[in-house]
Order: C-alpha cells, then sequence, then structure tokens
C-alpha cells in the first residue's frame, strides 16, 4: 500500500519563503497529475498548484507568482516553493498524486503565516 508523505512545513512570518515536499512509501507508475492542495481551519479544501505528465503547471490566482510547483525527478513527487507568504496562506497542505485510476494524498503538513 502506497503511503504519501509531505514535509517542509512551519512557522514563517509574513514575506518569508518555505518549500514543501512529498515522498510516496511505494512505487507509483504513470502519475498523470501531481499536485498541491490546502485547507484552512474552518474552510473547503482548495486546489492550489498543479502539474501534469507533460510539465503544465496551473495555480490558484491567489498563489500566482508567488508558488511554484516542480517534479522531484528522483522521488517522482511534487514539491511547492512558497515565496512572499501571507497569513491568509495558512492552512495545512496536502500533496496529493493520480495514476489514472488510484488518488493518493498525503496526511498533510501544516503551514503558519505569523507574526
Amino acid at each position: 500500500q502506497v503511503q504519501v508523505v509531505e514535509s517542509g512545513g512551519g512557522l514563517v512570518q509574513p514575506g518569508g519563503s518555505l518549500r514543501l515536499s512529498c515522498v510516496a512509501s511505494g512505487r507509483i507508475f504513470n502519475i498523470n497529475v501531481m499536485a498541491w492542495y490546502r485547507q484552512a481551519q474552518g474552510k473547503e479544501r482548495e486546489l492550489v498548484a498543479t502539474l501534469n505528465s507533460i510539465g503544465k503547471t496551473t495555480y490558484a490566482d491567489s498563489v500566482k507568482g508567488r508558488f511554484t510547483i516542480s517534479r522531484d525527478n528522483a522521488r517522482n513527487t511534487p514539491s511547492l516553493q512558497m515565496n512572499s507568504l501571507k497569513p491568509e496562506d495558512t492552512a495545512v497542505y496536502y500533496c496529493y498524486l493520480l495514476d489514472g485510476i488510484n488518488q493518493y494524498w498525503g496526511q498533510g503538513t501544516q503551514v503558519t503565516v505569523s507574526s
């Protein structure tokens, strides 16, 4: 059974940066889509960024120009570079993988942006 684990979250001041990473315990073949979602307290989970198998990326309007999703080739999982963080970016961030049949979610990593 594949398990997905995120890392890199933490407490950062407004304007700071964090880089989130994701590791899958087993091998997942033919990943079509990699993505990061987030869920703030009391709100629904929302899509932050996606990366498909041909390298196309999409971003939520709220993070465009500040966040960058990329592929960790060694792990075949997504990373998320977050710059110019704002208090409204505070949320639990989830790694998501789709191989066309199965969806894989991590347990989430907390990102808190506060002075």
